[in-house]
């Protein structure tokens, strides 16, 4: 393990989006300004690095095991079901641990659901609402309609741009419950908005099986997943930001190339951090079923006047 106080950086002019024109250095002049924001959605979770050295147009790679690293870098270790093996993960921990990522070429940020504490635990489920093709309004309407159904059962739920073509909408869990548990609800919400939307969107993990409808994926609800952070930029055009939002703006006029390195610094000075609720206590989940119960009955009863 190489041994230093701060992290050294390279490449600084190298261009990572070609089109736009933005640079590693950039990156990290993003992520020095946001790391305030940023670090508490971080903080003592398991990190998988999505590195680019080469920019946006190379294809880069998942790194999970950190091997060799500047000493003030924090890692956990965790033994992989598949091979019995420790994995070291880095703890993104603070500012210094997170400018040394950039300098790894990571462009998005992903940790896990849970932190080090409480790892068979997570801090909030997800629903990731994947396009697959199809346009941004009938992601907002699928939002929407989730929303709803989550407005009822648990009343807290949050949402924000993928940055890229998606949109992802967190429910606050505060550790209370197993990573199967929250999966199972997130299932159920699913089958739910189906149930709604028959011809919008699928719950088909395979997507030839999927052609023309909004993938609703609770896979991201699993010990190990990760989904890009809040304010994670993302190795896409535009140079794209993951954009927390308030619910009032999710609606057909929403733009998500809107959010991107130069426009979330100014936003978050505007609005402030909307994502703190996702860390709170987070909502009872028995108290929730109850709810979902009779919304299940209420689709049951308008399946057989149909």
């Amino acid at each position: 393990m190489a041994e230093m106080d701060k992290p050294e950086f390279t490449h600084l002019d190298k261009i990572f989006w070609p089109k736009e024109g933005y640079t590693k250095g950039d990156v990290l002049t993003y992520y020095r300004k946001m790391a305030e924001t940023i670090l508490p959605y971080l903080k003592d979770r398991p990190m998988v690095l999505k590195r680019n050295p080469n920019g946006i147009e190379d294809k880069g790679f998942f790194q999970k095991n950190i091997g060799s690293h500047p000493g003030f870098v924090k890692t956990v270790a965790i033994k992989a079901e598949s091979t019995g093996e420790k994995v070291h993960y880095v703890l993104c921990n603070d500012e210094k641990t997170l400018l040394y990522l950039v300098q790894l070429g990571c462009i998005e940020l992903n940790p896990w659901n849970s932190r080090v504490n409480s790892l068979d635990r997570p801090d909030y489920l997800i629903f990731d609402i994947d396009p697959h093709g199809e346009p941004f309004e009938k992601v907002i309407f699928v939002a929407q309609i989730i929303h709803r159904i989550l407005d009822a059962a648990c009343e807290e739920s949050y949402c924000k741009t993928s940055g890229k073509t998606g949109m992802h909408i967190y429910v606050p869990l505060g550790a209370r419950y197993t990573y199967e548990q929250a999966k199972q609800f997130a299932r159920l919400v699913s089958e739910l908005t189906h149930a709604r939307l028959p011809d919008t969107t699928s719950l088909e993990h395979t997507p030839a099986k999927r052609k023309g409808k909004i993938y609703l994926d609770i896979e991201r609800n699993a010990v190990g997943q990760t989904a890009a952070a809040a304010y994670s930029l993302r190795p896409f055009p535009g140079a794209t930001a993951s954009t927390p939002l308030e619910w009032r703006e999710v609606k057909s006029v929403l733009v998500p190339t809107d959010f991107t390195i130069e426009t979330l610094p100014k936003r978050i000075k505007n609005k402030k951090d909307l994502w703190k609720p996702v860390l709170k206590k987070g909502v009872d989940l028995m108290e929730a079923l109850l709810c979902i119960e009779k919304e299940l009955n209420s689709v049951i009863k308008a399946d057989r006047r149909s």
